[in-house]
């Protein structure tokens, strides 16, 4: 077994009259990726954004390496929004010094070999790439980091197959071995071959967890298939 890296006690989160997370407990381990999976609105954003720091828990703890999230944590963590959070404008280039600058373990010839092999030119501003490459961009500068735990909010959701092998490449080519990865996305199919542990979310609550591999064997069939069985209209 890996280290624990992420650890999940009773999580909830509540907007308002709403719940988006009810009780939630789950662990992550370093040198595991793990699918996070469910709808939209069944609470994978709001999970990965309260392990990420951004968001404040409404009840139970999550912890990063036995410690809050927060300052301290940031520096473990790198977390791939499903939005661009920069300014458009800025060359490419310019968001590789950035991030340099920003963060310690960001390895910029890492990020530059990725950037090659796409053929991105790093002196083009980022609003004028296509979308795919766009969200190739944003995910190099993810993996670039040589952080403990990845959080990638639906890295897959708006490319094309293409680039979703492109994306599913990089992924497990460049996270560091003793780190932990937590994918959320509903695109089971693409991400499957990858997974080693599934979390299944539904209206805020796990209603399964554990080994891909034990899963598909319990259940005789695959993530993909029970997925859509499960969460079937």
């Amino acid at each position: 077994m890996g280290e624990l890296i992420l650890e999940c006690r009773n999580l909830s989160k509540r907007y308002g009259g709403k719940t988006a997370l009810d009780g939630v407990s789950l662990n992550l381990e370093g040198g595991r990726i793990t699918g996070l999976l469910g709808p939209n609105g069944s609470g994978k954003t709001t999970l990965i954004k309260l392990a990420a720091g951004l968001l404040q828990c409404s009840g139970g703890e999550a912890l990063i390496d036995g410690k809050k999230p927060g300052k301290e944590t940031k520096a473990e963590v790198s977390y791939l929004s499903d939005r661009f959070i920069l300014d458009g404008g800025m060359r490419v280039t310019e968001i590789l010094s950035f991030f340099a600058d920003f963060y310690p373990d960001f390895r910029r010839d890492t990020a530059e070999a990725m950037l090659a092999s796409l053929g991105v030119d790093p002196g083009k501003r980022f609003k004028t790439l296509s979308k795919g490459n766009r969200e190739k961009v944003q995910l190099i500068l993810v993996m670039a980091r040589k952080a403990r735990l990845y959080l990638l909010d639906e890295p897959i959701g708006g490319v094309d197959p293409a680039a979703r092998d492109y994306i599913i490449n990089t992924i497990i080519g460049n996270y560091s071995e003793d780190a932990a990865v937590l994918i959320s996305t509903h695109l089971i199919q693409d991400v499957e071959q990858i997974l080693d542990d599934v979390i299944f979310l539904k209206e805020g609550k796990v209603v399964l967890q554990g080994s891909a591999d034990d899963i598909r064997t319990e259940k005789g069939t695959s993530i993909d298939a029970f997925f859509r069985e499960v969460f079937k209209c």
